[in-house]
């Protein structure tokens, strides 16, 4: 097929401008465009668009107005010429969408769209990895807290929690604990001890010391320490729930 028009495929327009030269219009583009649009509606059958031209001999470019029209306003625009370079143009742009709707076509215009979803998701999955790349260094701490050997006691967790923007003091931080079943809560020797499931977590650890006490006497010291592990987990459960209030 012979191309009388240049037709967008992605948004199957048509330029005005050169509708306009082919149906070899001698009336002012401007004063055709003005007197054969009406009944048409800006926005759903065409849009401006600009053209830019050579200015003059010395160079330099100029920009003149142009129209993007549906096919289906072409096709009138063509019918309304009645001219027989009009029923050529018509008949083009016909056979051309016969052409567009064949199996094959459709198929090809499918996987356009389908590969145009794919880039736009590919874009959206690297703007996720930039955002997640900003977000590491508190992620980056929270690993090397985990990697750590060094246990801490809760008070200073309660200090590390607060250094990542969750504000807690140790007093708060002990009563969470008991309520969330971290810590024993009845009062009793183990009192503020980790419960079974928090050391099967690997949370916590009991340090024992050995001192004397006025008597003489032996007193076995217990002490629970929160674990690299722990401080990991306790670190991001606070940041979880500071970004869902």
């Amino acid at each position: 097929m012979n191309e009388l028009l240049n037709v967008n495929f992605d948004t199957q327009t048509v330029s005005a401008r050169e509708l306009y030269e082919q149906l070899e219009i001698s009336k002012r583009f401007s004063a055709w465009f003005e007197t054969n649009s009406q009944g048409f509606v800006e926005g759903e059958d065409f849009s401006a668009a600009y053209l830019k031209v050579q200015g003059n001999q010395y160079g330099g470019e100029k920009e003149i107005q142009d129209y993007n029209l549906t096919v289906d306003m072409a096709k009138h625009l063509c019918l309304m010429s009645r001219t027989e370079k009009g029923k050529q143009c018509r008949q083009y742009l016909l056979d051309l969408e016969k052409a567009w709707n064949t199996p094959e076509q459709v198929m090809a215009r499918a996987l356009k769209i389908a590969n145009r979803t794919i880039d736009s998701l590919k874009e959206h999955n690297t703007k996720l990895i930039e955002d997640c790349e900003r977000m590491k260094p508190k992620e980056i701490f929270a690993d090397a807290v985990s990697a750590s050997k060094t246990s801490i006691l809760i008070g200073d967790l309660a200090k590390l929690i607060c250094q990542n923007g969750c504000q807690i003091g140790q007093k708060r931080l002990f009563e969470w604990m008991r309520a969330n079943g971290y810590l024993i809560l009845r009062k009793g020797y183990d009192y503020n001890m980790p419960t079974q499931r928090s050391m099967e977590m690997g949370l916590f650890e009991i340090k024992e010391s050995t001192h004397l006490n006025g008597d003489g006497l032996n007193v076995i010291s217990k002490t629970p320490k929160v674990t690299g592990k722990g401080q990991k987990y306790f670190i991001n459960k606070f940041m979880k729930q500071a970004e869902a209030v």
